[in-house]
């Protein structure tokens, strides 16, 4: 049940209110040494109040399958035939190739997700996760149990191709997923193809933990290997309670854009490669970079369009809506998905393929006193550029600007804005990314445009 006395609790997140499985059920592979693991984190003095028990459910054979990427010979025609057969796409003609395909949105998920799940799927392999989005209503998405798994080695090859051995560690947790937010599911979880190592999901604010003490003490003792969450959440790790109790291999940030600042804050403070993510939970991953330059798409099921409104490719190099086809999670073939994101795609020097410029959600104009337009992507350069580790930028309709940074130099940052748009503008700067707002804000809107 909720707290009573909290307004603002929500059922879902009191602890244990869905837990439905046993442990055996959960892992079925879980051996003395990792359910001593899960014991050890589940009763630790100082761990957070835990909302949920989540498992992998692999046997021996699955465990195996999920440490190696998908093939990749031949996957699209495949992947483009079994969505001919979604009940999405009867009666809609010949789809001979993948421009024949319509795209699709979010707003065609939420209408009938079961439109896109294949009538022949595996459905005891569904688990179901909830993504909130950032402009939408919220969506259930059927996740496949092995396909969940097999993300998580994405993320080891990541890491070690970033110059981070990731290998189990003794009784370090191989892996902390860090949120800040109000509410959360929180868990601890076994991984079973690392050696059945521990690993968390933690809400750093400090409603989640019984004393203040006990987040700091529960991240000394977990010692995570890798920390993986949100730019929001990330930034917290650089309090002075935390920074000096964590010595990750690598940091993964992903769901929000990683500003150059804080990616140059997080480097220094933990000496440790800062690898960004971007992809969507109907998506997967898609593309990663472990600079401030384009991200590189990955060498898995994933092909990705930039196109105009009306749904035509833009050259190369031109801006335009990031368009996936992702073919990883067999319970949600997509083709053609529309991400409301925004960027280009470039040719990487080394043949690869990149997305530059991205910039999250609906491309924004600004609207300058002389009537000219401004796009978005020229705020976050002088925004970045004096060390503002986010922001969120309005313009009224009246032209006037409002701004709130999360550090930085917050008169240098008035100073290049009020130069680039003449507009009147007020500016606040707070201390910590959190309080821009929870979740994921979006950082420009513009009523003049």
């Amino acid at each position: 049940m909720s707290d009573p006395d909290d307004p603002l609790a929500l059922g879902e997140y009191a602890p244990g209110s869905s837990a439905v499985l046993t442990d055996a059920e959960r892992w079925p592979t879980l051996d003395a040494a990792g359910a001593r693991r899960l014991e050890r984190w589940r009763t630790h003095p100082a761990a957070p109040r835990w909302v949920h028990a989540t498992g992998d459910r692999l046997d021996a054979a699955a465990v195996a399958r999920t440490r190696d990427p998908l093939p990749l010979d031949g996957w699209l025609e495949a992947h483009l035939d079994t969505a001919r057969r979604l009940p999405f796409y009867r009666g809609r003609g010949s789809l001979a190739s993948l421009s024949d395909f319509p795209t699709v949105s979010r707003a065609d998920l939420v209408a009938d997700v079961s439109a896109f799940v294949p009538l022949d799927a595996d459905l005891d392999r569904m688990l179901h996760g909830t993504s909130s989005g950032s402009t939408g209503a919220a969506l259930v998405i059927p996740d496949d149990v092995e396909e969940v798994a097999r993300g998580f080695h994405l993320l080891v090859r990541l890491a070690r191709a970033a110059g981070a051995e990731w290998h189990p560690d003794g009784e370090r947790l191989a892996l902390l997923w860090v949120l800040q937010q109000r509410q959360a599911f929180t868990y601890v979880s076994i991984v079973s193809g690392f050696a059945q190592r521990a690993m968390a999901r933690v809400n750093l604010d400090a409603g989640a933990w019984r004393e203040a003490s006990h987040r700091r003490t529960f991240l000394r003792d977990a010692d995570p290997q890798v920390i993986t969450g949100n730019p929001t959440s990330l930034a917290e790790l650089l309090d002075d309670d935390l920074r000096d109790v964590v010595r990750p291999l690598a940091l993964f940030s992903g769901a929000m854009e990683l500003s150059a600042p804080l990616r140059a804050a997080l480097e220094a403070a933990f000496a440790c490669p800062v690898i960004d993510v971007y992809g969507l939970h109907e998506t997967r991953p898609i593309a990663a970079r472990t600079d401030d330059g384009p991200f590189r798409v990955l060498d898995r099921r994933v092909l990705v369009e930039v196109l105009d409104p009306a749904g035509r490719p833009v050259p190369e190099g031109e801006r335009g809506e990031i368009t996936v086809t992702a073919g990883e999670n067999p319970l949600l073939p997509l083709v053609r998905y529309r991400t409301g994101d925004f960027g280009r795609l470039v040719t990487l020097p080394d043949g690869g393929v990149g997305i530059a410029d991205l910039e999250g959600r609906e491309h924004v104009d600004f609207v300058t006193a002389a009537g000219t337009r401004v796009p978005s992507v020229d705020l976050t350069q002088q925004l970045q550029s004096h060390g503002a580790l986010g922001w969120t930028v309005e313009q009224g309709s009246d032209g006037s600007v409002a701004v709130r940074i999360a550090g930085g130099d917050a008169a240098a940052i008035a100073h290049a804005l009020t130069a680039m748009l003449g507009q009147p503008l007020e500016i606040e700067r707070v201390d910590r990314l959190v309080e821009l707002g929870e979740g994921k804000p979006r950082r420009f809107r513009s009523a003049a445009s």
